[in-house]
């Protein structure tokens, strides 16, 4: 049985840790989904650019395979540097994660949706729209792949925006992070997760790699918080088990 994990957003939820910063996570069960089939996790696992790197999820489905005796599946669809527009519903980029959750959901059960992005929204023009926009995602990504009762997970984004050199927008980071915020308290089965005292890079742009490990075990904590330790998962089976039940009824 594997548990997907369906993960959007943008640059800090694709990983931009560097990859001699920390020790490699080393989990049989962790599993990428790579051309509809499930390959063992590779790093990166979000490959969305060259710089992609460490990544969140990897401390968290390496703790949620523990804790739960299973397989997790990993579904990449962050893109760095997107808007929220950009996710807009019916978009590019909403329609390839509706796709890509589709396709897992086929020999996998989706269980969680981690969503990181908001850096794109800091000018004083957007960050007011924020949790009306990211609202109406969520409401159709529920609707579209049938999640109602899947946890949807929402990070903060880092203190650390206030010294990026170059633009002073960064530092209405805080009004993104209040809209996040917003989104999980006014929304059912969905979670905020603070990104209060994590590192980042030198750029003050993205999470280091020490700082991503933590942040994973933080989502994962929130997760607790919202799964329904009742769930029944239902069976299904990998590719390779359908193509050899096919090849027995030949």
């Amino acid at each position: 049985m594997i548990h997907s994990v369906l993960i959007i957003g943008q640059s800090n939820m694709a990983g931009r840790g560097f990859k001699d910063e920390v020790e490699p996570i080393k989990n049989e069960r962790l599993k990428v989904l790579r051309n509809g089939r499930w390959v063992p996790m590779f790093v990166p696992v979000n490959p969305d650019r060259v710089t992609s790197g460490i990544n969140l999820v990897e401390s968290f489905a390496d703790l949620y395979a523990k804790e739960h005796s299973v397989d997790v599946g990993i579904i990449p669809c962050a893109d760095g540097g997107t808007s929220l527009d950009q996710w807009q519903v019916g978009g590019l980029l909403f329609d390839h994660a509706c796709y890509m959750a589709a396709l897992a959901s086929r020999t996998s059960t989706i269980s969680a949706v981690l969503w990181h992005q908001g850096e794109s929204e800091c000018s004083p023009q957007l960050y007011p729209l924020y949790e009306k926009k990211l609202t109406v995602i969520f409401d159709a990504l529920r609707k579209k792949l049938d999640l109602y009762d899947v946890p949807f997970l929402v990070g903060g984004l880092g203190e650390f925006l206030e010294n990026f050199e170059g633009s002073d927008i960064f530092k209405n980071y805080v009004y993104v992070n209040e809209a996040l915020e917003n989104v999980a308290n006014n929304n059912k089965m969905t979670g905020f997760v603070s990104a209060k005292g994590l590192k980042g890079n030198p750029d003050n742009m993205h999470f280091s790699a020490a700082a991503l490990r933590e942040f994973g075990v933080r989502y994962y904590n929130e997760f607790l918080k919202l799964e329904d330790k009742n769930k029944v998962f239902a069976e299904k089976s990998t590719p390779d088990q359908a193509i050899r039940t096919g090849i027995e009824h030949l």
